[in-house]
C-alpha cells in the first residue's frame, strides 16, 4: 500500500486544519490497516499522535493533542483523516502517516513507530502568527 498525506500548511494559533492521507495500490483493502499519525518537529524525535484500528474505530491519542485532534476513516475512499482544531505553536512539525497491517475485526491501533511498515511522505504544519 502507498500512502500520501496532504493538507498541511501555515496557520494561526487556534485555527484548525485538516490533514488527509489517502491509501493507494493494487490490491489493497484499507480495513486491513491499522494508521498513525505521527509527528517530528525540528531537533524532536518524532512521536506518535493519533492511531485508529483496522474497522472497529479503536482510536489512541497522544495526551498532547487529546481533546483538539480528531481522527476518522473513510475505507470506501481509502482515506484517513486528522481534524486539528485550536493548533498551538508547538504543534509545529512535518506529520506523516503510516500503515501497519491489522486484522479488520480487531482493535489493533498500535502506537509504536516499528509497527508501522508503510509510510507516506509529510507534510508541513506550521502554527504561527
Amino acid at each position: 500500500v502507498q500512502l500520501q498525506a496532504s493538507g498541511g500548511g501555515l496557520v494561526q494559533p487556534g485555527g484548525s486544519l485538516r490533514l488527509s492521507c489517502a491509501a493507494s495500490g493494487s490490491g489493497y483493502a484499507l480495513n486491513y490497516y491499522a494508521i498513525g499519525w505521527f509527528r517530528q518537529a525540528p531537533g524532536k524525535k518524532r512521536e506518535v499522535i493519533s492511531c485508529i484500528a483496522g474497522s472497529d474505530g479503536t482510536t489512541f491519542y497522544a495526551d498532547s493533542v487529546k481533546g483538539r485532534f480528531t481522527i476518522s476513516r473513510d475505507d470506501v475512499k481509502g482515506t484517513v483523516y486528522l481534524q486539528m482544531n485550536t493548533l498551538k505553536p508547538e504543534d509545529t512539525a512535518v506529520y506523516y502517516c503510516a500503515a501497519a497491517s491489522a486484522n479488520p475485526s480487531s482493535n489493533y491501533a498500535p502506537v509504536q513507530e516499528t509497527s508501522y511498515a508503510y509510510w507516506g511522505q509529510g507534510t508541513q504544519v506550521t502554527v504561527s502568527s
